[in-house]
């Protein structure tokens, strides 16, 4: 990659592999991106604003109404970004992105940018093998959605099958090769 700093917005929803979200923003500032992190109120719950804003050197967006500037940032971000990435995304993310639901600061985000997105899923398998879940991946693969996993293997909640968080550096790799 070369020297040039490219925007990059990565979303973080409420699920147990949110804190896996840190590394890989811990990854893309060292290697030269500037990373603007939109977290939903309910990624807050297991990772700290706190820690983003530390990792991304940058505020970080939770909520629709708490607005730095004049101009909201999740909006502001949609035309200096250049890729959005959504680790992990969630079935409850990926049933209002691809319904077009825009009610906190990352599904605005999410409506208003046109670019480049990547989304990482991680979920109980039973949510990703949901006839509504495939439907909602289907729908987005369509729209020009890339998808890095979900990987086989054993979640959170104890289950075992597809539904886990690919591997960072598999989702690091995704997002760096947009840039190539």
């Amino acid at each position: 990659m070369n020297t040039v700093s490219h925007e990059i917005v990565l979303g973080v929803t409420g699920g147990i592999a949110a804190y896996k979200a840190a590394g890989l923003c811990s990854s893309l500032v060292k290697a030269g991106f500037e990373v603007q992190v939109i977290m939903t109120e309910n990624a807050t719950r297991f990772v700290t604003p706190l820690t983003f804003r530390t990792l991304s050197r940058r505020p970080v967006v939770t909520g629709l109404w708490e607005i730095p500037q004049w101009q909201p940032e999740h909006v502001a971000a949609a035309d200096s970004a250049e890729l959005f990435a959504v680790v992990p995304a969630t079935a409850n993310f990926l049933a209002k992105f691809a319904g077009g639901i825009a009610d906190d600061a990352l599904t605005t985000f999410a409506a208003t940018f046109h670019g480049p997105t990547i989304v990482a899923p991680a979920m109980n398998p039973k949510m990703w093998s949901h006839p509504a879940c495939r439907a909602n991946v289907e729908v987005l693969k369509s729209r020009g959605v890339e998808f890095v996993g979900p990987a086989e293997g054993h979640v959170a909640c104890g289950a075992d099958g597809i539904g886990r968080l690919a591997d960072p550096a598999e989702i690091f790799a995704a997002i760096v090769s947009r840039f190539r």
